[in-house]
């Protein structure tokens, strides 16, 4: 069974930073696409950042252009694990973050950890 277990969220100030961990179980990590999804109070779930593996092309990442050049996405493969790093956090960036498992097999999601961003 996949499972997916995130880990670190909190309150942080403006201007802060946090680091996000993912520790997966049940599947092939080292050649999956993993990610970071997030939904804040009232709005949609979104696509935060992604990182291919194995044939898809190890290390390849990707952000959404809200996050691009603050959130760092990177796995280490000996841990099944995968992390984002959050840096210069907004107040608009508090929401729930999810961590996802795409390709190869069906998407899932794990339970969220909450970041909120307020002085």
């Amino acid at each position: 069974q996949v499972q997916l277990v995130e880990s670190g969220g909190g309150l942080v100030q403006p201007g802060g930073s946090l680091r996000l961990s993912c520790a997966a179980s049940g599947f092939l990590f080292r050649l999956s696409v993993m990610g970071w999804y997030r939904q804040a109070p009232g709005k949609q779930r979104e696509l935060v950042a992604t990182i291919t593996g194995g044939i898809t092309g190890g290390g390849l990442t990707n952000y959404a252009d809200s996050v691009k050049g603050r959130f760092t996405i990177s796995g280490d493969n000996a841990k099944n694990t995968v992390y984002l790093q959050l840096n210069s956090l907004k107040p608009e960036d508090t929401a729930v973050y999810y961590c996802y498992k795409g390709p190869p097999g069906s998407p899932y999601w794990g339970q969220g950890t909450q970041v909120t961003v307020s002085s």
